[in-house]
């Protein structure tokens, strides 16, 4: 007997997209607006090579979200910054709480892993004020999922824009 799959993507997989999205797609309005003010031709060939990268991965990852559990896209363009600079922040704050609990694993040292522990600990502290001003603004919507993707459909159109 064989059963028909739905016609949507799975929670996790529909979330992970979501991670990935958001993620590239600030990297992507960040290389592009530091990317004019790197001088060394060999990098500055780097950046324009990821940047082009990112930009067909957005591109591929946008054809997925038709196919999510639910919601409505809005592609509308604003020229507040604020939200991009937010999850830039976020980012940073999510990356260094997987660096740090990665480093710590690898600490032998009593006093270095003390000092990795508490600088963890602000990381953790960080994120959660990151992430609770942008819930609270309205730029992470992360309980509700139709405005969340639609916030991921907006932020990859506005990087592959610039």
């Amino acid at each position: 007997m064989h059963k028909t799959r739905p016609q949507h993507l799975a929670w996790h997989e529909t979330m992970e997209m979501h991670e990935l999205t958001a993620y590239q797609s600030n990297q992507l309005i960040h290389f592009k607006m530091v990317v004019d003010d790197v001088s060394n031709p060999q990098l500055k060939a780097l950046y324009k090579e990821a940047i082009k990268s990112v930009e067909h991965n957005l591109k591929e990852l946008l054809q997925y979200f038709p196919q999510a559990p639910q919601g409505t896209r809005n592609s509308s363009l604003g020229i507040d910054l604020t939200p991009f600079y937010a999850g830039q922040l976020l980012g940073f704050a999510k990356t260094a709480v997987r660096t740090y609990a990665i480093a710590i694993t690898e600490t032998a040292t009593p006093k270095l892993r003390e000092t990795l522990q508490r600088q963890l600990n602000a990381a953790i502290q960080l994120h959660a004020k990151v992430f609770y001003f942008m819930l609270e603004n309205g730029y992470y919507p992360s309980y509700d999922l139709p405005k969340l993707l639609a916030n991921d459909v907006a932020n990859a159109n506005k990087a592959l824009s610039l």
